[in-house]
């Protein structure tokens, strides 16, 4: 059975109204189609990639956020990188179950490491015994990486995420995608693409700086949509989610810890969340925290404390989970979204001169809450850029560093996401380079999966999918 090849872009924070600063995506839909993409709740990273990827909701893949309170060993983990976190065939898995030798690439899609892909490329930096972080790729099959550094560089770490973020990842990305998918020829070729998510959050949808960043990212993507014309592939661009305006930060750890329910232990006169003691914390990820509850006796009171605590829109206990498809055993006892224009904050501790030393770094793997303070320089350290500058140089020279450049006010935020989208011009839209299989106006996150086997020719059984 032969199949049509296909390219699979995940276009981060891609929406309708930005598709008019980019003349090459808006192509795919004059050729093709364009249908509203819903998402789910939380509208993140691996929650909406696990959907799109296996047709089920978070409360049945089990990815409930981009990270979680790992309750089996009392520890809060955000950014793991295994796909057997993810429950569910995938869809390669379920087009090789109907397509013998049916080969699929991922380029950057998250939970990449030992996932059944033929060909995976994943940001996996060097983490040297002295305590250095040098950039680098996990991929396999091993020689691939260095045929991709040979030809691209290094991967650009520094500019993946934290205050130096920038096109130059995205660029190296679809480098890889292109290589790939010229010298490999896979069926499927996964390719995700993080340059909207950088500025979006810095400045807002709305910015010059938001406009900028889609011409950019459109240009960058041009080659890469040419060759997949060429090679006679069909390509398919979404996104996970829309980033809206924000312009309050709301501390939920801190109301925890001021009642008295979340408890830190103290090292080095740094305060640390202490996860196992403490009656309630929040897991915060953009828009969406996960509230877990120690003791259901204290249920009722911390879901009236979070009720009231300004900038919260839901507080969802079990029941109401289910109406969204996170009632997972992963998910916290309550979960909470924010209002339009709130996110929460992960940060616990009620004196800066107690944080952390983490806080002010790019610790993406320490911190127990996702930080989009991370994008910027510190702007109240006039030297932060000097001081990122000689950490590089150290860096180079083999020399231990710590990046202590990241600002503890959240203010300088002005995007977010993770609430399901209020308007259909602000949520996650998909794109199509044929006519054929089109939806209509819209399209569910669940569905994705199938319309991908349908457009490269590969039917579902009748009763299999959900």
């Amino acid at each position: 059975m032969s199949t049509t090849r296909l390219v699979l872009l995940d276009v981060v924070g891609l929406t309708p109204k930005l598709l008019r600063y980019m003349p090459n995506l808006s192509a795919l839909a004059h050729r093709g189609w364009q249908a509203e993409l819903g998402t789910v709740l939380p509208a993140v990273t691996c929650s909406a990639q696990s959907t799109f990827l296996t047709g089920a909701m978070p409360a049945s893949h089990g990815i409930v956020g981009n990270g979680w309170y790992f309750r089996d060993v009392g520890e809060i983990h955000l950014w793991r990188q295994h796909n057997r976190l993810v429950e569910g065939d995938k869809v390669w898995e379920a087009a090789r179950a109907r397509v013998p030798g049916y080969t699929a690439a991922n380029v950057c899609w998250w939970y990449a490491m030992g996932a059944s892909t033929d060909i995976t490329v994943t940001p996996r930096p060097i983490y040297h015994a002295d305590g250095r972080k040098s950039p680098d790729a996990y991929v396999r099959p091993p020689a691939l990486h260095d045929e991709l550094v040979g030809a691209l560089g290094e991967f650009p770490l520094f500019q993946y995420w934290g205050p130096t973020a920038a096109l130059r990842s995205s660029e190296w990305i679809i480098g890889a995608a292109r290589k790939v998918l010229a010298e490999h020829h896979p069926d499927l070729v996964m390719v995700y693409v993080p340059h909207l998510d950088y500025d979006l959050q810095r400045f807002g949808p709305d910015a010059p700086q938001a406009a900028q960043a889609a011409r950019e990212v459109d240009a960058a993507l041009g080659p890469l949509l040419a060759d997949a014309q060429n090679a006679g592939a069909t390509v398919v661009a979404l996104s996970e989610y829309g980033i809206t305006p924000v312009r309050r930060p709301v501390d939920i750890n801190r109301l925890l810890r001021t009642e008295g329910l979340l408890e830190v232990y103290t090292q080095a006169g740094m305060e640390y969340l202490d996860p196992w003691t403490s009656r309630a914390f929040a897991v915060a990820d953009h828009q969406v925290a996960h509230v877990y509850v120690n003791d259901s006796q204290d249920l009722p009171r911390v879901r009236e404390l979070l009720g009231e605590l300004t900038g919260v829109d839901e507080v969802l206990g079990r029941e109401e989970q289910a109406k969204y498809g996170i009632d997972h055993p992963r998910s916290g006892e309550l979960v909470v979204t924010a209002e339009p224009d709130a996110w929460f904050t992960y940060y616990y501790w009620l004196d800066d001169d107690r944080a952390p030393d983490f806080a002010r770094g790019v610790e993406i793997h320490r911190k127990p809450g996702y930080d989009p303070a991370e994008l910027f320089f510190d702007p109240a350290d006039r030297l932060a850029k000097a001081k990122a500058g000689l950490n590089l140089v150290r860096k180079k020279a083999g020399l231990r560093y710590a990046m202590s450049v990241v600002p503890l006010d959240p203010t300088c935020v002005r995007g977010s996401h993770g609430r399901l989208p209020d308007r259909p011009e602000d949520g996650p839209v998909l794109l199509c380079s044929v006519p054929d299989a089109e939806p209509g106006g819209a399209l569910g996150a669940t569905e994705v999966h199938d319309l991908l086997l349908r457009l490269q020719g590969i039917g579902v059984p009748e009763g299999v999918r959900r």
